[in-house]
């Protein structure tokens, strides 16, 4: 079983909801404390379908994007129940990374070269956009923001900002930017992975594996710094999942998830846990619903063939 070094009661804080924006049907949701009890704590996935991101809302329901074929599940966490909301994007297309905002929007972090917005109702493609100028590009992660959604790219120094209107809009085609990184960021073959807001929401926080920690970044300006942190080094960091000061970091081949405290503008962390369960299987991802948290085993040391089995899990927050 997973170990904490301390557990609180935490309620779902949703996923970067824009200010103001209404809550229902995809906005936070905390289940009494009775019913969480008795929901399946391992959901199964369809065979062969390559979990990495997830995403939760309300009802409550969780989403997963496909590796495979960019298709998207989405599974009831009451029952374990779902079905898949999307056919196939395309055999080049992945979802790897995706969040879902409080009008019921998938934002999809879509591998080499898109990404692209899909309505969590009924899987429709509200918006496709081509990045990467030409040069090797891997859309991995994404978190949002009241002003945009900001996506990172492992292969190059940078991230995608998709900036929304003063309505929540999305732009058209061209509207994209590229944020180059500066400052103290260090580059390699594959470099960023997972990114959230710092508690304050004053700026980015991205996984650097190279580095093996967190860099702020400034998302006016790129300017990124290293923040110093107790504990393992963060080299197989994947997935970011913050809930007030605690930043969770999925450490995929590690098969755990290592918590760290951060203050509040996180320009510096501290460690204080280290999940882990038998149960975990490559986890790349964590969302939070009430006192869980739910990870999917995307399995990567595994041939991903037809016939391969995935599960997602949960565990306790601390």
């Amino acid at each position: 079983m997973h170990h904490s070094l301390s557990r609180r009661r935490l309620l779902a804080t949703g996923t970067a909801l824009g200010a103001g924006a209404a809550l229902a049907p995809f906005g936070p949701f905390a289940p009494p404390a009775h019913a969480a009890g008795h929901w399946p704590a391992t959901i199964s996935l369809p065979d062969g379908f390559r979990p990495e991101g997830i995403a939760i809302g309300r009802g409550p329901y969780a989403y997963f994007g496909s590796l495979g074929d960019g298709s998207v599940y989405r599974a009831d966490l009451s029952t374990g129940r779902g079905r898949l909301i999307t056919g196939s994007l395309g055999t080049d297309r992945q979802s790897v990374g995706l969040k879902l905002d409080a009008r019921g929007r998938l934002f999809i972090a879509g591998g080499l070269g898109t990404l692209c917005v899909v309505d969590a109702r009924d899987g429709a493609v509200l918006a496709t956009y081509e990045v990467g100028g030409g040069v090797p590009t891997l859309v991995n992660d994404v978190v949002l923001t009241p002003e945009a959604a900001y996506f990172t790219d492992s292969y190059q120094p940078r991230l995608f900002v998709l900036p929304f209107g003063r309505h929540g809009e999305l732009p058209g085609p061209d509207g994209i930017r590229t944020l180059p990184l500066t400052g103290e960021w260090v580059q390699g073959p594959f470099t960023a992975n997972g990114i959230e807001r710092t508690p304050d929401g004053s700026a980015l926080l991205v996984v650097n594996t190279v580095a093996g920690a967190l860099f702020r970044v400034d998302p006016r300006t790129g300017d990124a710094r290293k923040v110093p942190h107790t504990g393992p080094p963060l080299v197989n960091g994947d997935g970011l999942l913050l809930l007030g000061r605690q930043m969770y970091v999925v450490q995929q081949h590690q098969n755990a998830v290592d918590v760290l405290c951060l203050n509040g503008s996180g320009t510096r962390g501290r460690a204080v846990a280290r999940i882990t369960d038998p149960r975990f299987d490559t986890p790349t991802t964590a969302a939070v619903c009430g006192d869980r948290i739910y990870l999917p085993n995307a399995r990567l040391n595994v041939d991903p063939l037809p016939t391969t089995t995935y599960t997602v899990v949960a565990v306790e927050c601390v």
